[in-house]
């Protein structure tokens, strides 16, 4: 049985189920806006101890890339992830979901062979890309 692409693209399209985008929207922003609060309560609370807002950015960086990488490990970051879907991205804590649920998966593998070779597979391009732009933007203004 033959059928044309137009025709193939009507039965795909009477068939495919509505995406319902203001709900996934909605529930983005909420999420994302929620890991954004916790993350601005880290830094409230390292700076009301006493560290200045250098050092409490780093501690509070320190603080949601262990938050993530411990609720990557507990099934919990994915979990949160099916209802927030772009919301659980927001970088700090997306990359670090990034580098650890690879590194869960093919634990299995072995230590090097599996968790230490597969750690990467996501998050390698972007660290690649990063040093490379960054050594780029110095060259150039190092020229300028």
């Amino acid at each position: 049985m033959e059928i044309s692409k137009q025709e193939y693209q009507k039965f795909v399209q009477d068939r495919a189920e509505s995406s319902p985008i203001v709900k996934d929207c909605l529930l983005a922003f909420a999420i994302g806006g929620g890991i954004c609060t916790v993350g601005q309560a880290i830094m409230d609370g390292w700076t009301a101890m006493g560290l200045d807002k250098t050092d409490a950015g780093t501690a509070t960086s320190i603080c949601l890339v262990f938050l993530a990488v411990l609720l990557t490990g507990l099934n919990l970051y994915n979990k949160l992830a099916r209802y927030g879907g772009a919301g659980t991205l927001v970088p700090i804590t997306g990359f670090a979901n990034a580098v650890a649920s690879p590194a869960i998966d093919f634990k299995s593998e072995g230590l090097v062979t599996g968790m230490a070779a597969k750690m990467f597979t996501v998050a390698g391009p972007v660290i690649v890309f990063g040093v490379a732009a960054s050594v780029i933007y110095g060259v150039v203004l190092m020229l300028l």
